[in-house]
Formats: C-alpha cells, sequence, structure tokens
C-alpha cells in the first residue's frame, strides 16, 4: 500500500531536519477562485475539503445554476480575456491564503486539435491570461489542471510558458501527471496537475490508492437500478441512458462482457471498421467491466460509438448518472433547476469538462500540508 498521508507528514519532517516548521493552531481560511470553472468540480473538491469558495468565472452561461447551487459561490459570466484584477483580487480577505484556480479548456491541446489548427486561432491563449491574472492579482497558491499534452504541446510552448511567468513572479513550481485511480478516482484518466506558491515548495500528496485496492466500475455504480436503452428511473431523472436504433441494438447484443466491435459478426461492422486506419479504435462500442476502473469520461459518454462506454452487462450506453459517478460527483451534486427535463447532451457535456472532484479534494489536502509545514510569509 501507498503510505497514508500522516506517514507522509512524519516523512516531511524527517527530511526538513528542523528548517520547516509545522505550523502550531488551526490554518488560515484558504479561499479560491476558480478561473475556466464550468459547473464546479474544482470548487467543490476544494469546498468539501474545507476550503471557502469565493467565486468562479466560465463563459459558458448555462454552468451558472450548478456551479452557485453545489459551491455557494457566484458565477460569472466573462471571457477569461476581459477579467481583470479588480474582478479578482477585492473578494479575498486580508488574512486569507489566496488561490487561483483553473482548468483551462484542453480541446486545443487534443489530437483532434492538431488537425484543426486554423479554426480558432485564440484557443491557445487562454493559458497565457491565466498567466496574465497570476501576474496580476499576486495569489499566494496557485493550481492549474489540464491534458497531460499539453507539456509537450508542438505548435506553442504553452506550458512551459506558463511556469516561466510563475518563477519570475517568484512562485516555487511543480507538475506531474496524475494516473487517477492512484487516487482513488474510478477512471483511467491522465491529468497534468500544476501547483505552484510564493511560500516554497509545495507537491501533490502521494497516491492513495494501489492497483489492487483501484475503485472500479463495481464498486461505483454496481447498486443503481438496472434501467433499459432510452429508459429512465423514475427515482432518480438523470440514471438516463439513449436510446438505441434496431441496428445498434444487434450490436450492443453482440458485443460480449469486455468486448467491443471486434467481437462482431462481419454483417455489423461499420464501413470505418473494415478499414485499416479504423482498426486502431478498438475500444469503441465496447463494454466496461465490472473489475477494474472505468475508462475515461469525455463529453461524449452517453454513446456507445464514442469510446468503451457499454455497460458491463444491461445492453445500453452508460447513463448521466453513472458517468457523474466515475467522474466522483455525489448523487446530491444539482446539475439542472428540474432535473426532470434532463438533455442528455448537455449533461454530458458539463460532466465529461468538469475536474473530477475527487481531485480537486487531492489538490487542497495538498496546498493544506504545504500550508501547515510551510512557514506563512509572502515573498
Amino acid at each position: 500500500m501507498y503510505p497514508s498521508i500522516e506517514s507522509y507528514e512524519e516523512q516531511r519532517t524527517d527530511m526538513t531536519q528542523g528548517k520547516v516548521h509545522k505550523r502550531r493552531g488551526r490554518l488560515p481560511a484558504i479561499e479560491v477562485v476558480d478561473l475556466f470553472c464550468g459547473i464546479g468540480g474544482l470548487s467543490y473538491g476544494m469546498k468539501s475539503a474545507g476550503f471557502k469558495i469565493l467565486a468562479g468565472f466560465d463563459l459558458d452561461s448555462t454552468c451558472q445554476y450548478a456551479y452557485e447551487t453545489n459551491n455557494e459561490a457566484k458565477f460569472n459570466y466573462k471571457d477569461i480575456r476581459q477579467v481583470t484584477k479588480e474582478d479578482i483580487s477585492p473578494l479575498y480577505s486580508k488574512k486569507s491564503i489566496r488561490v487561483l484556480a483553473g482548468c483551462a479548456p484542453c480541446q486545443p491541446f487534443s489530437s483532434y486539435a492538431f488537425k484543426n489548427k486554423n479554426k480558432d486561432k485564440d484557443k491557445y491563449n487562454l493559458l497565457y491570461e491565466f498567466g496574465r491574472l497570476v501576474k496580476e492579482v499576486h495569489p499566494d497558491i496557485v493550481t492549474m489542471e489540464n491534458v497531460p499534452a499539453i507539456a509537450s504541446f508542438k505548435l506553442k510552448s504553452v506550458l512551459a510558458d506558463f511556469v516561466k511567468v510563475l518563477k519570475e513572479e517568484g512562485y516555487n513550481v511543480g507538475y506531474k501527471v496524475v494516473y487517477c485511480p492512484n487516487y482513488g478516482i474510478p477512471q483511467t484518466r491522465r491529468r497534468l496537475v500544476l501547483l505552484a506558491s510564493r511560500f516554497g515548495k509545495i507537491e501533490l500528496i502521494p497516491p492513495t490508492h494501489t492497483k489492487d485496492h483501484y475503485v472500479t466500475v463495481r464498486d461505483v455504480i454496481s447498486n443503481l437500478p438496472p434501467i433499459l436503452a432510452g429508459g429512465t428511473c423514475p427515482s432518480d431523472p438523470l440514471h438516463r441512458s439513449r436510446e438505441l436504433s434496431p441496428l445498434n441494438m444487434r450490436r450492443m447484443l453482440a458485443t460480449p462482457y469486455g468486448g467491443s466491435w471486434k467481437d462482431w459478426p462481419e454483417e455489423l461492422l461499420l464501413d470505418c471498421h473494415k478499414k485499416e486506419s479504423g482498426k486502431s479504435f478498438g475500444s469503441v462500442y465496447g463494454r466496461m467491466v465490472w473489475e477494474e476502473p472505468a475508462p475515461t469520461m469525455t463529453t461524449l459518454c452517453t454513446g456507445i460509438g464514442n469510446g468503451r462506454f457499454g455497460h458491463p452487462e444491461q445492453n445500453r450506453a452508460i447513463s448521466a448518472r453513472e458517468a457523474a459517478m466515475f467522474q466522483t460527483f455525489p448523487v446530491s451534486y444539482k446539475f439542472f433547476p428540474n432535473e426532470q427535463e434532463v438533455s442528455l447532451s448537455k449533461a454530458s457535456r458539463y460532466i465529461g469538462n468538469a475536474v473530477p472532484p475527487k481531485l480537486g479534494a487531492v489538490i487542497a489536502e495538498s496546498i493544506k500540508i504545504h500550508i501547515k509545514y510551510t512557514p506563512y510569509e509572502r515573498i
């Protein structure tokens, strides 16, 4: 097993040899402003760890209800390029630890973006806007989460430029690629997490789960009531799955446990699967397995043709509720004012774009330990 947080703290104490003291008494208030906040996954995770969420900023106005309802913080509908120090700095209390957090949209750094380089020439600049706000606001702690590909992005040295800005402003910076199952998140998501502090060295807490103790598909969704394709659970409107055409239902029935389109008879194959280029997409139309974490949740995770998003046993794609649970949203999380009118497309987009709340909590715990063992003096 990985070491506990307590043993990690003891190790830090030994390593510092008295140079860094453990703070006595209660920690100062830790306050967060969340850029690119979406429906609030990152904020909610930090809130669950005891941080005070002050506000979120995002350009998708439809996220306002979910963000404000679950995080008890103001949602600001504003383009990041128009956000200034005057919008953020007055929100923080004078004696608080000020955290500026954000997950700039990751789509610009995806493989799809390489094929559409000229579609939106400004899409790569969002992290530069984050850097501008760091320079203007001078928060105590900065955290950023994104896809690992941002570190090797070839069109612009986006991450390196962001790190350079932070170091020039006096921050200690560290980042690493996180495999989410190592932190109890039940999906094979990999994310780059950056932490920066004006107080001293900062790092993510060590993993909390080994492979033998990963949270699995069975752990998360096996107790949910069964539903049919196109059906909705009477007691939970978000536990709703997409309808399947007669042809796609035949394909679903032909997909064995843990299987995919590669197990179908010839007459059910799509034309793209018969081409050499289509053979590399082995997971589409696939079923999950009970004994492992789920695949990465995407904005299209409630459709069987978009990845291994088939239920392990039931003949359907996963429901929006199941996707939300794989992202570690609690059942109490409110996504819509009227959940009787659930838009599966909108719910999938909200859920797939979100930072898993549990990852937000891991980041928050890392910040708390850093503050606990680092002298509280602003540079």
